[in-house]
């Protein structure tokens, strides 16, 4: 995400590298191409204006700190002024209510308010341990219902029925009603997509918020839309009271516009943004640390999170051992470091987040990188125990009978061997006194590109 602004901008800042002040005439020409980076990423115009003309009163004049160049305090200042535009800090749900906590989803069709939805339930039954019920109050299109029903099945909450022939403001009450008898912590309400100069749909919605009286109301919304998501929440803001944004498909979204204008044109928060297609791809929004993915810096504190979420810590933790021991490392550990890679968003989630790796493979490479990483998992699932322990074995013969037995060519047999040693090698670097640093460095020229992979998860 935000590929296009990222590139623009880390180019741009490096202009001001070697300056001894910061001063109106060295600054000039970075703030105009700060500027344009911001406009051509879709970042409403009086955001623009503003974010600009903050930085530049910050910057000028400025004394550089003895330990910083005036390149690295003026990207300070533009990672600060960032974090400010999109809210400053993450706004967390607030579910202090007399249980059951109601949650109101609104939005456009298509934006993703169903799936975000399913996604908001399972995040709440897993990272806060909550009792979820969800229901849908969109009672023009059939297919809703029964989508969120096979959602809440797959999410593991609770589903409340509804049908066609029914009132929103029914549906909901009947739902919050059950959930009480439940004892079910928060109700999350799907409503039908509406726009807002659709009298009649938004008038509903009205009736909705005051019969249920949620302490949430969330707005759902496209990133790809950019700035005009920050318009269409402003118009729905001015009808329903909204409590935050779920930004829906930023994974997609090269610009960044809407994350750079939703804050400041809406004044409402953005709490959630959708990472990705499958289910558990929500995250909460944390402005400071998307400032700093956007300027390259990565993002440390949301890859460690992910790791202690998503990565089999007794797994890593015998292969680490192995490494540092120096008994080597086999094709079933590459094979446990890809499925580790994949549960963690795959590459282009991992890369992304890593300091000093800004330029996070492009849509295209992200999917071809996730298609070999799946094509090698097939390949080792095709080999014998005595092959994965001893690759060196695998010649001609075994070869064939791999490729035949993965669907591949032996190409690609081949193909995997080589970065089977590529790894090993960096194993064996690994276990060295100062390895990890050597690694560490070298890990730059690895991805889908060219045709390394990235190092195991463990201590």
């Amino acid at each position: 995400m935000f590929d296009n602004l990222s590139e623009r901008l880390t180019k741009t800042l490096k202009n001001l590298t070697g300056k001894g002040r910061i001063n109106e005439d060295n600054i000039k020409e970075t703030l105009r191409e700060v500027r344009m980076a911001l406009l051509e990423a879709d970042v409403a115009l009086p955001v623009v204006k503003d974010f600009v003309e903050t930085v530049k009163q910050k910057s000028i004049g400025m004394d550089v700190m003895t330990s910083l160049s005036p390149g690295q305090v003026f990207i300070k200042i533009v990672n600060e002024q960032l974090t400010l535009a999109m809210g400053g800090e993450n706004d967390s749900l607030n579910l202090s209510a007399q249980p059951p906590a109601v949650i109101l989803m609104a939005g456009l069709q298509g934006a993703g308010k169903t799936t975000s939805v399913a996604k908001l339930a399972k995040y709440l039954i897993e990272r806060q341990k909550k009792k979820v019920l969800v229901v849908s109050a969109d009672v023009y299109r059939p297919a809703a219902i029964k989508q969120l029903e096979a959602l809440s099945v797959e999410v593991g909450c609770d589903f409340f029925p509804s049908n066609l022939d029914q009132k929103p403001v029914d549906i909901a009450e009947a739902a919050i009603k059950h959930a009480k008898q439940k004892f079910i912590d928060v109700v999350i309400v799907d409503t039908a997509g509406r726009l807002a100069i659709d009298e009649d749909m938004m008038m509903e919605i009205k009736q909705l918020h005051q019969a249920i009286n949620p302490i949430e109301t969330l707005f759902v919304v496209d990133a790809m839309t950019g700035q005009d998501a920050a318009n269409t929440a402003q118009a729905f803001n001015q009808a329903l009271p909204l409590t935050g944004v779920i930004l829906t498909k930023i994974d997609g979204d090269a610009r960044g516009g809407a994350a750079l204008s939703i804050r400041q044109i809406t004044g409402k928060p953005i709490k959630f943004m959708g990472v990705g297609e499958k289910i558990e791809a929500l995250e909460p929004f944390y402005p400071d640390r998307i400032a700093s993915r956007i300027l390259g810096m990565g993002d440390v504190l949301s890859l460690i999170e992910d790791v202690e979420r998503k990565v089999d810590k007794k797994k890593a933790e015998q292969i680490a051992q192995k490494v540092m021991k120096g008994k080597g490392f086999d094709l079933e550990d590459f094979r446990v470091q890809l499925i580790q890679m994949k549960n963690m968003g795959g590459l282009a989630g991992v890369v992304g987040k890593l300091p000093g790796m800004a330029q996070a493979p492009n849509a295209k490479q992200a999917a071809a990188g996730e298609k070999n990483m799946m094509q090698m998992e097939v390949i080792i699932n095709s080999m014998t125990r005595q092959e994965k322990t001893f690759p060196k074995i695998i010649k001609g013969s075994r070869k064939r009978r791999i490729a035949e037995g993965s669907g591949t060519q032996i190409q690609d047999v081949n193909r995997l061997l080589k970065q089977f040693d590529q790894m090993q090698k960096m194993m064996k670097k690994i276990s060295g006194k100062g390895g990890l640093q050597r690694m560490m460095r070298g890990m730059k020229g690895m991805g889908p590109s060219g045709g390394g992979m990235m190092p195991p998860f463990g201590r």
